[in-house]
């Protein structure tokens, strides 16, 4: 049987510090509480048609993984949230306008083909990737 993938339906990210990262993702990328499950220290954001987890490493499920990734360790490369529209100018302005440091403009290729991109860190150094369309 070949299975039939959809798409991403939801990426975890172990953290440290839960309310700087919720802040980050709904303050400054926009996504949006999706919901909360404090005995799990389990925070869903909605990311458009899928889910960032942010779980705390000192929660339930946290303490079943051990640290959360540090300079010298990672979980993952980084993940990519589609943007639209994509404005580059816009999007950095309003990025650095909170603080955030924002790579160069390239083209990279992406799910839907190539498209222009940037790359940020979110306050615990996860990469973000912000990628439009052509």
């Amino acid at each position: 049987m070949k299975l039939s993938i959809l798409g991403l339906d939801h990426v975890v990210l172990r953290v440290y510090d839960v309310a700087r990262m919720r802040a980050f993702y709904c303050d400054v990328l926009g996504c949006v509480l999706e919901r909360e499950q404090p005995d799990l220290g389990l925070v869903q954001l909605r990311a458009g048609n899928a889910l960032i987890d942010l779980v705390d490493v000192a929660g339930k499920i946290g303490r079943q993984g051990g640290r959360a990734p540090q300079a010298d360790g990672r979980n993952m490369d980084h993940f990519c949230l589609r943007v639209a529209p994509f404005d580059a100018t816009a999007i950095r302005d309003h990025l650095e306008s909170c603080g955030v440091s924002v790579g160069e403009l390239a083209t990279r290729y992406g799910a839907d083909g190539e498209g222009p991109s940037l790359y940020i860190q979110d306050p615990e150094d996860n990469t973000v990737e912000l990628k439009g369309a052509i």
